[in-house]
This record gives structure tokens, sequence and C-alpha cells, in this order.
């Protein structure tokens, strides 16, 4: 089998993402000098934390955190460039993962009931061929032993691209775009919102807006990263 594995290895190299090196044994994706050259902000060790600052005044949030910071040209761009555009949606359960095992210290998130991504619109994600967040769901959901929660939040119509939109445009262009087929699924539950990076927070404030039709619920944020 060793044999076997190494013939495998020299047709299909298994190297890191980011820098190009061999992985060894243990290592997925993404080399562990790579992973810890990536700032993390330890916002989950950080009660009233930026992320939770982002909604303070206009929707109510149980906890929020984001793992990394989000910088241009970055290692996380890269990766996160390979998750959304590459077909390497594993990257985002990896990741996941990586991620819960860190902030679950928290014990305020041990109380999470049901993890839910941020839906993409069905014609974006059958362009794409799945949705980011749900795979970085997959993976919160495997270490922490909790659903992920698909098909109940919807988005009902695409907006328009975000880029280079002021906060503001970004506010106007996610009103109503999101849906709650049946909130009486998440009554009094504490569910996760789960995207890939924060920005300014208006599409995670849009779907925060439309959970809110349940009653009871409590609303904690969790992005891998966040835009500085």
């Amino acid at each position: 089998m060793s044999v076997y594995s190494s013939f495998l290895n020299l047709l299909y190299p298994n190297l890191c993402v980011t820098c190009g090196s061999d992985l060894v044994k243990g290592e997925q994706f993404v080399c562990l000098k790579c992973l810890n050259e990536i700032p993390k902000t330890n916002y989950h060790l950080l009660k009233e934390n930026p992320v939770e600052k982002r909604f303070w005044g206009k929707v109510p949030i149980e906890n929020g955190t984001s793992y990394f910071f989000f910088h241009k040209g970055s290692k996380f761009q890269h990766l996160l460039h390979e998750l959304k555009y590459k077909n390497n949606k594993e990257i985002g359960e990896f990741l996941g993962k990586y991620a819960a095992v860190e902030f679950l210290q928290n014990d305020d998130y041990k109380t999470i009931d049901a993890v839910i991504p941020v839906p993409l619109h069905p014609q974006k994600e059958l362009k794409r061929g799945y949705n980011q967040s749900e795979w970085i769901c997959r993976g919160i959901s495997e270490v922490i032993k909790k659903p992920t929660n698909v098909g109940n939040l919807v988005r009902v119509q695409e907006n328009t691209t975000q880029t280079k939109k002021s906060v503001y445009e970004r506010y106007e262009n996610t009103q109503g775009i999101f849906d709650l087929k049946n909130p009486a699924e998440l009554e009094g539950k504490h569910v996760l919102l789960v995207d890939d990076v924060l920005t300014t927070g208006s599409t995670i404030e849009a779907c925060m807006q439309a959970l809110q039709k349940t009653n009871n619920i409590k609303i904690s944020v969790f992005t891998l990263a966040i835009a500085e």
C-alpha cells in the first residue's frame, strides 16, 4: 500500500494550496506553516468584540466571531479563492473544523442547536456547483455535533455585486433578499449563522432579519474571516 501511495503521490502530488510545498502526514490542503502565518482574531475569547459591534443597534445578536483577519493578497485570500472559484469546496469543511475546535473554548458556543449557512441564490449556486458557506458549516457541525440546517433560510432574489458599493449601498442592496420557509422549525433554538467573510455585515444582517420571523430564536454569527 505504501508503494502504491507513493506512486499516486508522484502522479498527483499532495501540495499546499497556498505555498505549493509538499504536505506531510496529518496535513490537509494547506500546510501547518501557512496556517500559522494567517493572523487569527481570537475574537471568540473576547466579549463585545468587533464582529458583535457590527450588529449593535441593528439586529439582536447573542455572540459573534471571525476566525482569521482578511487582507488583500494574503494567504487567506488565496485559500478563499480556492474555496469559492476553484471547486476546492472541501477546504471549507477543513477550515470549519479547524476553527470550531478553537471557538468551542467559549462556553457560549456550546449551546448552539443548529448551524445555518448564508444561502446563495439558486442560479448562482447552480453555476458554482455548491455553496461554500454550507461546506464551512459541514466542518463546524462535525465538531460541535449539531446539524446543519439547509433549505429553510433561502435567498429569494439575487442582488447586484457588492464590491464597489458604499456601506449604505450594501445595506440597501441586501434588503428583502432572504426569507424563512419554516419559522417553527427553529423556534426557541440557538442558531449559528455562517459565512465566509464579514465585510460591512449587510448580508448577514439581512439573513438575521429573516431568521427573526421565528419566535424566541437566538442568533450567533461565525465567519471564517473579517475584513479590516
